[in-house]
């Protein structure tokens, strides 16, 4: 896998987990983020990526750093 890839599908993961550290359900942050259930589902299992304007949204909302959903620290560059 190229690195890009590498973050790409880490993505999902780190989504997840940030979610999960929040104790929330999909269906609750989806709510947070005013988008449908599937949509966010979707991220999660990497059928989808959210728009970078979504992603601003998740940083600003949940006052996160981009590594908190990127795990850039987890790849090499």
């Amino acid at each position: 896998m190229n690195k890009i890839q590498d973050l790409a599908s880490n993505f999902k993961v780190k989504l997840r987990d940030f979610r999960l550290e929040r104790k929330l359900s999909q269906k609750m942050f989806a709510e947070i983020l005013s988008i449908l259930h599937s949509t966010y589902a979707n991220w999660e299992q990497g059928r989808r990526e959210p728009s970078i304007y979504e992603i601003y949204k998740i940083l600003i909302l949940f006052d996160a750093e981009p590594n908190a959903l990127f795990g850039w620290d987890d790849v090499v560059l």
